[in-house]
């Protein structure tokens, strides 16, 4: 945990957040809640895949302040990181 610290803010909130998780687990449980059951277990991971499917269609996109904290990178691993953009 020590070591996190050392990263300036920047850096940390790339590391450490939780909205890439929720952004895959909040529409999973919206669909499984208004399903309500199935009938089988290949019927739940069908839908589950295809839930999958389109959530990963939205991927691509770069973290939330994602240029600072590589400037950031830039700067700490100087010659190891380069700052794209």
């Amino acid at each position: 945990m020590v070591p996190f610290f050392a990263f300036p803010s920047e850096i940390r909130r790339v590391i450490y957040t939780t909205h890439a998780v929720e952004s895959v687990n909040a529409p999973l449980r919206k669909i499984i809640k208004t399903r309500g059951h199935f009938r089988t277990d290949d019927a739940a991971n069908k839908l589950i895949w295809l839930a999958l499917r389109n959530i990963a269609a939205d991927w691509g996109k770069a973290a939330h302040r994602w240029q600072t904290a590589m400037n950031q990178f830039a700067i700490l691993y100087e010659g190891r990181f380069d700052a794209v953009g």
